[in-house]
């Protein structure tokens, strides 16, 4: 069964993932395993090695907690794989009521990390200011043409993977930006190998790198590390908002139209600018399921607590 809940947090990552402008590593943080994933990967190092010489294949696999990693594994790729199709479908023709999820969900992400967070500081109240304009500055950035090449897939997945741990920052979008995110999502739906393997082997790469950054800034100045990531999720809601106005449009490798520059605009604006449906009761429903999911998270989180501290 724990593990079983594991796997469903995978899910829930990796339709984050594939969604450009929503991270994963949010997803992991408000579900409470990020200390977890970063501990986990942080063993898979030389050390590992000495461990397998010396008490075996099933130590070696219990030292770097391998049951939770595989289980989590398995579920963002099992959502990656199956939900990929249906989120790009859904992200080109039902876009308001998709990002209006998102955006309730990163919205009340926000307020969660706020109560870990002991109180601030003017340092701090910098730390924020900067994740916020960090944020801005890459969600407002062009997207540039990066030829899909082997090397470019393979460091496009260790720069991606750095940022869907990162709570705030997208993975996809920064493939978005490099202009790689849609080589890479149509490999996963065509099952290319060749580049889902060049992209993984990136993706490891970083992850085994980052994973120590991460965690040991999460250790050493939590509070401090908290309210940057909390402004970099701030700084992304620009992204993610529902109603927008396409102003450029770029052709893709694939011969597709894809918006390059948009902007932001109220539901009632949305509806006189761009001539359709605002869709503003079913985009405050979908925010508010966005927000009770992440509510109902933190109450049953904090149930299971309280007999453990019992």
């Amino acid at each position: 069964m724990k593990y079983l809940l594991i796997y469903f947090k995978g899910l829930a990552m990796g339709a984050a993932d594939v969604v450009p402008g929503v991270s994963g590593g949010t997803i992991a943080f408000i579900t409470g395993i990020l200390d977890t994933l970063l501990e986990s990967v942080k063993r898979i190092n030389p050390s590992l090695w000495g461990v397998f010489r010396k008490q075996g294949l099933k130590a070696a696999f219990l030292h770097f907690n391998g049951p939770f990693l595989f289980s989590l594994l398995a579920g963002i790729l099992t959502s990656i794989l199956t939900l990929a199709k249906l989120i790009s479908y859904l992200l080109e023709f039902h876009p308001i009521p998709v990002w209006s999820f998102f955006f309730g969900l990163i919205l009340i992400s926000v307020v969660h990390m706020l109560k870990q967070v002991s109180g601030f500081t003017w340092g701090r109240l910098a730390l924020f200011i900067l994740g916020v304009a960090a944020a801005y500055t890459i969600t407002v950035l062009s997207p540039i043409s990066v030829e899909a090449t082997p090397v470019n897939i393979f460091f496009g997945g260790a720069i991606a993977i750095c940022a869907m741990i990162l709570p705030g920052i997208s993975g996809s979008f920064i493939l978005l930006l490099l202009g790689l995110y849609l080589p890479v999502i149509g490999a996963v739906k065509a099952l290319d190998l060749n580049i889902m393997f060049i992209f993984c082997c990136g993706a490891l790469m970083g992850i085994l790198t980052f994973s120590h950054v991460l965690s040991a800034l999460l250790r050493h100045f939590h509070d401090a590390t908290l309210v940057f990531l909390i402004g970099l999720m701030l700084g992304t809601l620009g992204k993610i908002w529902p109603w927008k106005q396409v102003l450029t449009w770029r052709t893709n490798s694939s011969g597709h139209q894809t918006p390059l520059l948009e902007q932001n605009l109220s539901p009632w604006s949305f509806e006189q600018t761009v001539g359709q449906p605002s869709q503003l009761a079913l985009a405050v429903l979908c925010m508010l399921v966005g927000i009770g999911l992440v509510w109902g998270l933190e109450l049953w989180s904090k149930r299971r607590a309280q007999p453990s501290a019992a």
